[in-house]
């Protein structure tokens, strides 16, 4: 069984150098039936105008991963990481007891488009981390790539939930299947383009959430991309 929850439906949050979306409550948009899915607590889909960003912030008790889409995110924390985060890079950054960091367009002029996510961990108080791994576009092409697990297999960044998340670019017309064990739920984002679900069309920014069972998705653009959580309930 599953749900799809249109893009045109999630939540927005506009001003000067922001413009976001948001699958899920978030900070000015609430909605008491979308405060998140299983132990997946936020999904914004966030557009960062050139020279724009998040100021130093504190963050505590969440695992929060950023996958960048076009452009390019700097990255600056209080464990003294700091990077520059592009398509293809997956960022986990563990906030535990309590971390501070900032997100800025590392461009004055191009916008950068990158998915905020938060997973609620299974563990309150963990020492603050921060990962980042790379996934080549070909790793992801018409197969589910592992990029984010609880145990780090298969080269993934390491996060403190029962829940994997994988990434995948079907090509248009080539199909990829995944089974939610008994009891797992599942939520698919696509990214870009579209593809098929279990039959139904579905595009950009648009989210189907999975209770158990079989998901065949089908690349219907040649752009398309999608994320895969398999969760615990």
């Amino acid at each position: 069984m599953h749900s799809i929850r249109k893009a045109a439906d999630r939540g927005h949050t506009r001003i000067d150098w922001l413009d976001s979306n948001h699958s899920f409550s978030f900070g000015h948009y609430y909605d008491p039936r979308f405060m998140g899915f299983g132990p997946l607590r936020v999904i914004n889909d966030d557009i960062v105008a050139g020279g724009g960003g998040f100021a130093t912030h504190p963050h505590a008790n969440m695992e929060i991963i950023s996958y960048v889409v076009e452009g390019a995110l700097a990255h600056r924390d209080s464990l003294g990481n700091g990077s520059v985060i592009v398509p293809g890079d997956v960022q986990r950054m563990t906030a535990g007891t309590g971390i501070r960091h900032s997100e800025y367009n590392d461009s004055d002029d191009t916008p950068t488009r990158f998915l905020q996510i938060w997973i609620l961990p299974e563990t309150a108080g963990l020492t603050p981390g921060y990962e980042q791994r790379r996934f080549e576009a070909a790793d992801k092409r018409d197969r589910l790539r592992l990029v984010a697990s609880r145990d780090g297999r298969d080269g993934s960044v390491t996060i403190h939930q029962d829940a994997d998340l994988y990434a995948s670019l079907p090509s248009e017309g080539a199909s990829v299947s995944h089974t939610l064990a008994k009891g797992r739920i599942g939520w698919l984002q696509v990214v870009n383009g579209r593809v098929v679900v279990n039959g139904d069309a579905v595009e950009r920014g648009d989210g189907v959430a999975f209770d158990g069972g079989d998901i065949t998705l089908t690349g219907a653009s040649a752009d398309a991309e999608v994320l895969l959580f398999d969760m615990t309930r």
